[in-house]
């Protein structure tokens, strides 16, 4: 096996020199550097790792705790979040919190005793025990999708990344209004998700904004989840006087909402129409072709990754909250005509970017 004494003798360096350049523990000349790399392409030599590590204090490994793996969107973020570290030569450690504030503080404390550099995080909905314990130990976080309300400290402070769920929730809104429609229900997520929060918020809005009253009973929450996505969708069907349109906050609701359409024999958008949040690769398979939010999924993995490497480059900078944009892929579900699409995948469109994760 090829060693660093041998990479050295090869370039003409010391040993010394060879490990500058692995690790940039110390500026090398460009014409020295240029060398070493082209003896260790040369000779076909792999750093060792742990070695490596204890010359960095730093194992280029990142900790993603991401639940509902399983969920397309959720796959999404972690091809965004893999493509990003490999980008730049960082390993995933992944776990799933399964969205319960116990197994998250859990999961999360296993993947710091492997001695990852730093972590990517989905939070719960109580992430209280998590925050304490990744401020504690001052470990270098992103949050990543669900932002978190919690107080910075002088030697710890977290960036965060997601996409607007307020602006696109109001839009479906007063596009079902325009339709004609004045019972807008919502199938809403798990209470405590800042998702949650802001796309019942735009769901205001946009009532507002059409002139239509907030009625509590059309609200019901499902939990995020496929059955309750059901539970809740039946709720409101079985309403005295149920709603004409609805609106879905996520993917996996959408799917339950559709379950319990099909049991009850209503058609979308028929007896029914139908907008949700959450676009997903088969959502223009539905017959109709579902009309969906489309959040940036990979560019929020990646963002997030970039967001975490210059917290480790610069670990007091100030705190970031950065803001994706939301397309809209417009079909057919919610009772418009069928119209042709624009050829390729809606883009992330713009982000705003704040300077502090309260903002």
């Amino acid at each position: 096996m090829t060693t660093m004494a041998d990479v050295a003798r090869s370039a003409g360096v010391s040993v010394a020199t060879v490990s500058h350049v692995l690790n940039s523990t110390r500026p090398v000349l460009p014409h020295t550097r240029q060398a070493v790399l082209d003896a260790i392409e040369q000779l076909g030599y792999t750093p060792n790792g742990p070695a490596r590590s204890l010359v960095t204090a730093r194992t280029r490994s990142i900790g993603l705790a991401v639940s509902a793996i399983s969920n397309p969107y959720f796959t999404e973020i972690l091809q965004g979040v893999e493509a990003g570290a490999l980008e730049h030569g960082y390993s995933l450690l992944i776990a799933d919190p399964h969205d319960d504030p116990e197994h998250e503080h859990t999961v999360v404390q296993l993947l710091h005793e492997r001695r990852v550099d730093g972590m990517i995080v989905a939070p719960s909905a109580d992430p209280g025990a998590l925050l304490a314990y990744l401020a504690r130990h001052r470990v270098p976080a992103v949050f990543l999708d669900r932002l978190v309300d919690a107080p910075e400290t002088d030697d710890w402070r977290f960036d965060q990344v997601c996409a607007d769920g307020c602006e696109p929730t109001a839009g479906l809104v007063t596009h079902l209004a325009e339709l004609g429609h004045r019972r807008i229900g919502l199938v809403a997520g798990r209470p405590g998700f800042s998702t949650t929060r802001e796309r019942l918020t735009g769901y205001r809005h946009g009532l507002a904004t059409a002139g239509l009253p907030f009625d509590e009973r059309l609200v019901v929450h499902g939990d995020s989840e496929t059955a309750g996505g059901e539970r809740a969708t039946d709720a409101l069907l079985s309403l005295a006087v149920p709603p004409t349109g609805l609106i879905t906050a996520n993917n996996t609701m959408t799917i339950g909402a559709l379950r319990a359409l099909r049991r009850r024999g209503l058609s979308v958008p028929g007896d029914l129409a139908l907008c949700c949040f959450d676009d997903f690769a088969w959502a223009d398979l539905f017959s109709p072709r579902l009309t969906a939010v489309a959040q940036p999924s990979r560019e929020l993995g990646a963002r997030a990754v970039r967001l975490l490497l210059e917290r480790l480059d610069a670990p007091d900078r100030p705190a970031r909250t950065v803001r994706l944009d939301c397309s809209l892929a417009h079909r057919t579900s919610c009772g418009c005509p069928e119209r042709p699409e624009p050829p390729g995948p809606p883009g992330p469109g713009g982000t705003t970017v704040s300077p502090s994760t309260t903002s």
